[in-house]
């Protein structure tokens, strides 16, 4: 669960640092007063005998082989050992009870987060495509971070999911009980994102039987394993070289093409590409008719262009695919 904190190593060595300086602290205290102690061979403290002396009386463990004796060193005793003897325990103490509260609480967020969270996004791969799809679903209306969960096995990529607010899950997603700990069971949709096509073939076998009814997305880099992809119960698959490479090859004619297709690819600003149910006034007539740019009708599952046959006359129960205007379009630079 994202959560802003220093390391569990930097804190450890904060304390053991603040526990010394009051041993030593004491030490010196002890040490500058020694002649107001007596110890059992009574030749007078040493150094080593103030340490030990400072250390024991700092854990309360307190052998009484070295005591002070005279009335300025029990004054001291009173006023400065016995606080540091506090403070000393409240570091060591407080250190324990901070890393079984901070286990306790983040196990009891984690157990809350999974019995409500539903209907969430899983994004699996938060490289440069994992990144991009989940700007484009933050950038969605009703979408928050915490409805996202992103796997994947970089630490540091995990960090960067966690500073957005998104929920993080470290692991290989091919294992079943990484995709468990996000909730794959139970969400509405899967992205997946990683960088080799085999593991998205693995990781989409994984998903698809933790998650029947779910949406399953992949992106692989060769147009030769979209059939694997399908197999494995993907139901979109993206061919990310393919794509970009149609991309370059418009723009060697038409630049600002590309540019378009950009605009409606970045829900933000601009146009976007949005689904809508169809209005009851709207049932019946031609989607040619519309205010709005339709380029297709979902109907049953499937999607027909608006020139298809089936796309004549709206029926009920229609989703439209339009283009939405977001914000007033700026000019780009070609």
């Amino acid at each position: 669960m994202p959560e802003t904190k220093i390391s569990p190593l930097a804190s450890i060595i904060r304390r053991i640092i603040g526990a010394l300086a009051f041993l030593f602290a004491a030490v010196f205290i002890v040490y500058i007063g020694r002649d107001g102690y007596r110890d059992n061979n009574g030749d007078g403290l040493s150094f080593l005998d103030c340490v030990y002396y400072a250390t024991v009386s700092l854990s309360t463990t307190g052998y009484g082989d070295i005591a002070p004796v005279t009335p300025m060193a029990r004054l001291v005793n009173i006023v400065v050992i016995t606080p540091l003897r506090v403070m000393f325990l409240i570091v060591l103490v407080g250190t324990t009870l901070e890393v079984l509260t901070e286990r306790s609480r983040q196990a009891l967020r984690i157990q809350k987060w999974r019995h409500r969270v539903r209907d969430h996004v899983v994004v699996v791969g938060f490289g440069t495509k994992g990144r991009s799809a989940v700007n484009s679903l933050l950038a969605e209306e009703g979408t928050e971070p915490n409805q996202v969960v992103v796997v994947d096995t970089d630490q540091q990529a995990l960090d960067a999911a966690s500073a957005l607010g998104l929920i993080t899950v470290h692991g290989s997603a091919t294992k079943s009980d990484v995709l468990r700990v996000a909730g794959a069971q139970r969400a509405r949709a899967i992205v997946i994102a990683p960088n080799r096509d085999d593991t998205a073939v693995l990781v989409t076998l994984t998903a698809r039987e933790l998650a029947p009814k779910a949406s399953i997305l992949a992106s692989v880099r060769e147009a030769e394993n979209v059939h694997l992809l399908k197999q494995s119960g993907a139901d979109q698959v993206v061919v990310s070289s393919e794509t970009a490479g149609r991309l370059l090859g418009i723009a060697t004619r038409t630049p600002l093409v590309v540019d378009m297709v950009e605009d409606l690819l970045t829900p933000e600003t601009g146009l976007a590409i949005a689904e809508r149910p169809v209005e009851q006034s709207e049932e019946g007539g031609s989607p040619r008719h519309l205010p709005d740019i339709v380029l297709g009708i979902v109907r049953d599952g499937r999607l027909y262009r608006v020139d298809a046959p089936e796309a004549d006359a709206i029926e009920p129960g229609d989703r439209l695919l339009y283009v939405r205007k977001v914000t007033p379009a700026e000019g780009r630079k070609s």
